[in-house]
């Protein structure tokens, strides 16, 4: 075995989003009075569902698993009006752990199709944040996920288009769906860089500076988490090999033969103890030397949804504390508007 050294990616893991919808949960778990539920996974990690589960919290893959009146939680993707509507026709107490650069999406979704706009979301069928999303203006909204879709893609009023994203998506293919949208819908009203969310963006372009260097990239996290797809598909993009891992027993030394750099980032929802494991492991098959190379740093946190109290109170529900949304990016000298409206709009 040839390893010398392994870089770590920073930032890597858990983003604000992440953390806030972990957080809670446990919440939650010490102050509710009977069982909690949580609808779908609360992140897209095995290991933090199952410490969660460890805890008490109960995960249903729908509302009709809920016994009538207890309390549920919705997962940090977001839910569609339908299922808020279904949670109230059960009487459930229901505690929304979206994260909040999705609810922005699903505020500019309802916006727009109320001005009358045809909305394309760039997306991933399937996905729980793009049924949420969806979900909002369901008659309005049409899902583009490649950029032959976005060249055949049909609207009723071509002057009247707007583009929204799923916020964990590649930035490079995200940009190149809106190009193409941009040739058959002049007057296409487009994001900036803030529907993909900053810790989406920040750990693509760390992905992007290590694989300058290392050979092999191992990048931790879930087979169902898009973020963590999205950062092995830069890594190949970037001409290396990389591999999705769930944790450190997926690791085959073979990948490493003959390489003496490897790179190792994480996904928003993976837990840094996968990461130190995975680099224990690493030092098993020979590595000497590890780095940390830190590319931006975040400081970003949101506060917590109003029926849970903040930490200093105590309460079982209380005030929502201030929300920090001091973003650094990697990009951030860079103009960073709102969205980008044509002439006349």
């Amino acid at each position: 075995m040839s390893i010398e050294r392994v870089i770590l990616a920073k930032p890597r893991g858990f983003c604000a989003g992440v953390e806030r919808a972990i957080e809670v949960v446990e919440r939650t778990l010490q102050r509710a009075a009977g069982p909690v539920y949580v609808r779908k996974e609360i992140v897209h990690n095995p290991h933090v569902v199952s410490a969660l589960r460890r805890k008490g919290a109960i995960f249903v893959d729908e509302l009709d698993g809920v016994p009538e009146g207890a309390t549920t939680i919705f997962s940090a993707h977001g839910v569609s009006p339908a299922v808020h509507a279904s949670a109230r026709a059960r009487r459930l107490k229901a505690i929304d752990a979206t994260c909040p650069l999705v609810t922005k999406v699903h505020s500019e979704a309802i916006r727009f199709a109320r001005e009358g706009y045809t909305l394309l979301l760039i997306g991933h069928a399937g996905h729980e944040e793009v049924e949420g999303t969806m979900g909002e203006a369901p008659a309005a909204i049409r899902l583009v996920q490649t950029v032959d879709e976005a060249r055949a893609v049909q609207v009723d009023t071509p002057e009247k288009v707007a583009v929204i994203t799923q916020t964990t998506l590649s930035v490079d293919d995200t940009r190149a769906i809106i190009d193409a949208l941009k040739v058959r819908f002049p007057t296409l009203i487009v994001p900036a860089n803030d529907d993909i969310c900053y810790a989406t963006q920040n750990r693509q372009n760390a992905v992007k500076t290590l694989a300058r260097e290392a050979e092999v990239l191992l990048v931790i996290g879930a087979a169902n988490s898009s973020n963590s797809i999205r950062l092995t598909e830069v890594a190949e993009d970037a001409g290396r090999r990389a591999y999705l891992i769930n944790d450190a027993s997926e690791i085959h030394p073979a990948w490493f033969e003959g390489v003496t750099c490897v790179g190792v980032t994480s996904g928003a929802s993976a837990p840094e103890h996968l990461v130190q494991e995975v680099v224990e492991a690493l030092k098993r098959l020979g590595a000497t030397r590890v780095e940390e190379r830190e590319l931006v740093r975040e400081d970003v946190s949101f506060g917590l949804p109003l029926e849970l109290a903040s930490a200093a109170s105590g309460g079982r529900f209380g005030k929502e504390p201030p929300v920090q949304t001091d973003v650094h990016r990697v990009d951030a000298d860079e103009p960073q508007p709102g969205r980008h409206r044509p002439p006349g709009h």
